[in-house]
């Protein structure tokens, strides 16, 4: 019996911990970075850019989530992330130093629309969200 409740009380803290930290902060924001690639640029020339300039290790910055990630053809990539409002410096930081000569960047702070209008919706079958 002592093994047993040992397990639950590992599996309860476990499953806690992992509640806690997939909560969203209280200050945190949606911000929305538009990629738009330097056309003058090819695709494996960019691709060494951001490599040179550490993007892959420095963006997106220790705290900060990525909601999505996509590419929008003719514009580049347009990514979302769940931001700590703190982080927000540390963002444009990661994006000066890492993505800057690849791309230009546009940030758009944003939020969830869809919770206000999801249960108006009247075609419920198509939203998989």
């Amino acid at each position: 019996m002592s093994k047993l409740m040992l397990i639950l009380m590992m599996f309860f803290t476990s499953y806690t911990a992992f509640a806690e930290s997939n909560k969203q902060p209280e200050d945190a924001i949606l911000l929305t970075i538009f990629l738009k690639h330097d056309q003058s640029n090819s695709f494996e020339e960019y691709q060494n850019i951001l490599e040179k300039q550490e993007f892959f290790e420095k963006f997106p910055p220790k705290g900060v989530a990525v909601v999505s990630w996509y590419v929008m053809m003719g514009i580049g990539q347009v990514v979302t992330l769940q931001v700590p409002a703190h982080k927000l410096r540390e963002v444009n930081l990661a994006v000066e130093k890492s993505a800057w000569k690849a791309f230009t960047a546009e940030f758009y702070p944003t939020y969830d629309l869809y919770p206000v209008f999801k249960d108006k919706l009247k075609n419920k079958e198509k939203v998989s969200y």
